[in-house]
């Protein structure tokens, strides 16, 4: 039973060695945008986060293509925004966007796919992204819609999100004593290229 043992524990992990590496990691590009558009009492206003990391992996080779396919090829995706690369394109605007994301006790946003829905359409893909999002220490469910199509071989992946600062128990910034009040509902929109 020992020499049994003993020839075939290398053969059992050759086997589970080349399954867990029979996947595939997408790759974010550097042309990857991911920002916040929103409203005030007095115009509107855009910061965009300068630092994006995403962990997207597929349980096999040829997710792109199998993805622009309509199939179910992404097994895992995770991003994280450091909330302290929020960049408002103004220093007081930065201030104040930070101070209501708590970026001093919270350091991160994140959301991790739980499941998700894809078909095929006539421009590339169509779907749904479940998961939960993480902003303010809060955790949420939430169902993006989302969109696919082919760029020179990567997936380019675009969608928008409306939410409300208050659900996750953010106060939306206030300026001016107050004369300058920030809308509670706000916009992400993503252009997400990924590649093998």
């Amino acid at each position: 039973m020992r020499k049994m043992i003993r020839y075939a524990l290398p053969s059992l992990l050759i086997a589970v060695g080349a399954w867990t590496t029979g996947g595939e990691q997408l790759s974010l590009q550097p042309q990857s945008k991911l920002w916040v558009e929103g409203g005030s009492s007095i115009k509107s206003w855009s910061c965009k986060a300068e630092d994006v990391d995403a962990t997207v992996e597929a349980a096999s080779a040829g997710a792109v293509t199998k993805t622009l396919a309509g199939e179910k090829a992404i097994s895992t995706v995770d991003v994280i925004v450091p909330t302290e690369k929020m960049d408002c394109g103004n220093g007081t605007m930065n201030d104040h966007m930070r101070n209501a994301l708590k970026t001093k006790d919270f350091k991160t946003i994140s959301f991790k796919l739980t499941s998700y829905e894809v078909s095929k359409s006539p421009d590339g893909i169509g779907g749904t992204l479940n998961g939960t999002l993480t902003l303010g220490g809060v955790k949420k469910p939430i169902a993006i819609p989302a969109t696919g199509m082919d760029l020179g071989g990567a997936l380019r992946v675009t969608g928008t999100y409306n939410l409300k600062m208050t659900d996750y128990e953010l106060t939306p910034p206030s300026l001016m004593f107050g004369r300058i009040k920030v809308r509670d509902e706000v916009t992400v929109k993503f252009d997400l290229v990924l590649k093998s």
